[in-house]
């Protein structure tokens, strides 16, 4: 009777406890007992067998429920054993085992008759005043660890082993077990409080390891948290003091101990108290790593600076920089085998390091095209990018195929990584032929952030040229490659300017090789008319025209149509027409009409960045009128023969000038069909106009100042998106 008084007095004196929203007083006492010496040991070995003791421990009352309990814990069991036995332990638990037994005699004499909470935590705080902070709590949680497992061994034991009877019958242990259905919630209460006080230990020695190089005691992360670990130590100590009451309540009581909810709500409160602490200790704690993170992404940030304005002898440093810069997997896909790039050896040795370079040499001292892109890269992008790669390894031995491409896929790590992007993932890498870095996460967030920040990576592919040394020699061939492909290496600024010197505008230019056709109608001295748009009745009436027209003047006209940028179902449907009623030749796929518009949007990026306008530079011009026909709503087209002049227009004035044939067809004799066709588009021509541009700014830099390809006024700056999906 006596002790069933004394639980509803402890109970009103824990309610006010609990209640008191003014904790100085308290912490006052505690912050006076705390003298560290300067003396520290590393307290993650003791706290790895604390934690090994309580979960080899966790009430589990019955062989079977005790063999179930052990067999799904064994594994971590075995982790958190085999770290207990590392770094030392042996040596530190020789120096602590004094102070431990202390702790734990304490806890075994104080906490038997249940006398007060905050006197007993006090005097354990006194044992190890000399102790910081987390060497405190870890220390407290070690005494206690000693008692309850001493407790739980006797109770597991007692049934097979005759000593562990003897001592559990002195105890009074079985009439205990035989009860254990009554005793069940307050055991769960004990098992939620001792796992919220082990959360709180290791929360408050992860702040006590957190690196000092990224994160000082003056980080206004670090001083919040430091205000608030004393309490949570206390708070600890004093939940390590209650489990310790109930245990020792349990010892000597027998058939009349009565399980009393009212213990188990003391437990629940102090684990909800305690859990309350650690969620506001990993709030500190998250941004604590934050913190370490920014400065450790600034500081790989500037190391990546520094390496690229470091002069090397080969590109193996920048590489590994940018692929991955640890040495513990395989960095890189070969496209060409399907399989990660294999080490030398496979076992670990003091050189692995030199065989994961082994494993990059296939790229040193070679041209290498980083090709950044993210898991958007259109089809057609990598299908032209297969072309040329796969023929300039045809002839391995020309100079212009001495390079090699990486792919660094670049992933939003906003949004989490699933199935459906690993599998996009991993269909881009399957298509590639080149190498890839095996998979995005291995890209270091700094190199992500120099891709963005020094590269301007946003969208749209690039590819960044670094030459065998390792320097970046080009921020992005991409245009280099849509315009003059693997001819275009080594890909540098100045190897981009000579290219232009030998180009003047002229069919080849125009249309490249787009069909294989177009070579074979020049070398017969055919005329050439590519044309475009959407509209198919204007397609069939200016076609139709056309042909007219060739056939009166006697000139052999061959025709092909381009279509429009971004070819979608109106240009397939189209083309579909065209081949029925053989108006003319088409690009049967659309991935070659694209090619034919991306071509040109490359050339007007190309000349841009080399500071050309349509003022200074013909070519310029007439790219940017043929931009100009594609922006407007209607068809249009170019005639060409051979290096002479091309004649061209849109839709309606050039129908019109084949419709008005009779008018100028004498003019024909004298000067040739294409002369004669010029002077006559140069007499429908209107100065009234209007004219639209459309590029996609994400390509390439954008000039403050464009003016009229026809007029040479300044046009109007617009930002425009759009999207298309008929």
């Amino acid at each position: 009777m006596t002790s069933m008084a004394v639980v509803p007095q402890k109970m009103r004196r824990e309610r006010r406890m609990f209640s008191s929203s003014d904790d100085t007083a308290m912490m006052k006492q505690i912050q006076a007992t705390h003298a560290p010496d300067g003396r520290e040991f590393s307290v993650k070995p003791l706290l790895h067998i604390v934690e090994d003791i309580f979960l080899r421990a966790t009430p589990a009352l019955g062989m079977t429920s005790i063999v179930q309990q052990q067999g799904a814990h064994q594994a971590q069991l075995d982790e958190l054993e085999e770290k207990a036995l590392q770094n030392g332990f042996h040596e530190t638990i020789e120096m602590l085992s004094y102070n431990i037994n202390k702790i734990s005699c304490e806890m075994s004499c104080k906490c038997s008759g249940g006398g007060d909470a905050h006197a007993t935590t006090l005097a354990i705080f006194n044992l190890v005043s000399n102790y910081s902070w987390d060497e405190k709590v870890v220390l407290a949680l070690a005494g206690f660890a000693v008692n309850y497992g001493e407790f739980w061994l006797v109770a597991q034991l007692y049934l097979t082993n005759p000593l562990a009877k003897a001592v559990a019958l002195l105890k009074q242990l079985p009439d205990i077990i035989e009860r254990a259905d009554n005793l069940k919630p307050k055991f769960e209460a004990l098992t939620s409080l001792i796992k919220a006080m082990m959360d709180v230990a290791k929360c408050i020695v992860e702040f006590k390891e957190l690196p000092s190089q990224y994160i000082t005691p003056d980080t206004p992360e670090m001083l919040t948290a430091t205000a608030h670990i004393p309490t949570a130590v206390y708070w600890t100590i004093r939940s390590i003091v209650a489990c310790a009451s109930q245990i020792m309540g349990l010892i000597g009581m027998g058939h009349e101990y009565i399980a009393s909810t009212t213990e188990a709500w003391e437990l629940s409160s102090l684990a909800h108290k305690v859990n309350n602490i650690h969620s506001h200790l990993m709030k500190q704690l998250t941004l604590c790593f934050q913190h370490i993170d920014e400065k450790r992404h600034i500081e790989a940030f500037q190391t990546l600076v520094s390496l690229f304005e470091a002069f090397h002898i080969d590109n193996m440093k920048i590489l590994k920089a940018l692929i991955y810069a640890k040495d513990d997997q395989l960095p890189l896909f070969d496209g060409s085998t399907k399989k990660r790039v294999r080490l030398l050896f496979c076992s670990f040795s003091p050189f692995y390091s030199d065989y994961i370079a082994a494993s990059l040499d296939v790229l040193r001292r070679r041209s290498v095209l980083l090709l950044i892109s993210d898991l958007e890269i259109s089809h057609e992008e990598l299908s032209m990018l297969q072309q040329m790669y796969t023929e300039a390894r045809e002839q391995p031995g020309r100079p212009e195929s001495q390079y090699e491409v990486v792919w660094l896929p670049v992933v939003d790590r906003s949004s989490p990584w699933n199935e459906t992007k690993q599998k996009q993932f991993e269909d881009f890498q399957r298509m590639m032929p080149w190498y890839s870095v095996y998979h995005p996460s291995l890209l270091d967030v700094a190199v992500i952030r120099y891709i963005k920040e020094v590269w301007h990576f946003s969208k749209s592919p690039l590819l960044v040229v670094l030459d065998p040394q390792g320097r970046v020699v080009n921020p992005n061939a991409i245009h280099m490659m849509w315009i003059w492909g693997s001819l275009a290496f080594p890909f540098t600024s100045l190897r981009e300017e000579a290219l232009w010197k030998e180009e003047t505008w002229k069919i080849e230019l125009l249309a490249d090789s787009i069909d294989p056709m177009i070579l074979s109608w020049i070398d017969q001295g055919k005329y050439i008319c590519l044309y475009g748009g959407e509209d198919i009745e204007w397609i069939r009436k200016f076609t139709v025209t056309a042909k007219e027209v060739a056939s009166k003047a006697a000139i052999t006209l061959e025709m092909l149509y381009v279509g429009k940028s971004n070819p979608r179902e109106k240009v397939r449907k189209n083309n579909s027409i065209i081949t029925t009623e053989k108006l003319s030749h088409v690009l049967p796929d659309l991935t070659l009409i694209w090619f034919f518009w991306v071509r040109l949007e490359s050339m007007w990026h190309s000349k841009v960045q080399h500071k050309r306008t349509v003022e200074t530079d013909v070519i310029m011009l007439e790219i940017m009128t043929m931009l100009i026909f594609d922006g407007s709503n209607q068809g249009w087209a170019v005639i060409s023969r051979g290096p002479a002049d091309m004649a061209k227009a849109k839709g309606e004035t050039i129908l019109k000038s084949f419709v008005d044939f009779e008018i100028w067809k004498d003019g024909v004799q004298e000067k040739g069909f294409l002369p004669a066709l010029i002077d006559y588009l140069h007499e429908l021509h209107s100065p009234f106009h209007c004219d639209r541009l459309i590029l996609p700014g994400a390509t390439g830099s954008i000039p403050e100042k464009v003016v009229c390809a026809e007029c040479g006024r300044p046009m109007e700056k617009f930002i425009m998106y759009r999207c298309c999906t008929d």
